[in-house]
């Protein structure tokens, strides 16, 4: 499951209303090499066939089939200034990766 801040999901109702044929809120993760990842936020007509979809305080939220494990217990948050933010939790015995900055 994906958490979504008060103030993520405001700014993201705010970014929805801006663009009303782009309602659903799709999240990512992909890792462009052994030493990053790069999480992605997209606003889309309709979710993939594949997506696993999430509604949050209004939201649809839907998670690349791909990223799904992975993004399990990440919250996503959003802050001024800096914009969103990932917090990922962190595996036993790791460092967790905070506030991964989407702007």
């Amino acid at each position: 499951m994906v958490f979504v801040t008060p103030s993520a999901v405001a700014r993201l109702k705010a970014l929805i209303l801006e663009h009303p044929e782009d309602p659903i809120v799709r999240l990512a993760i992909k890792d462009p090499d052994e030493a990053r990842v790069v999480f992605s936020i997209t606003l889309e007509a309709v979710p993939l066939p594949d997506d696993d979809v999430q509604t949050r305080d209004g939201l649809t939220v839907a998670i690349a089939a791909a990223s799904a494990a992975r993004m399990d217990g990440v919250t996503l948050d959003y802050v001024e200034p800096g914009g969103f933010l990932f917090r990922h939790p962190a595996p036993p015995g790791e460092d967790a990766l905070h506030q991964i900055s989407m702007n």
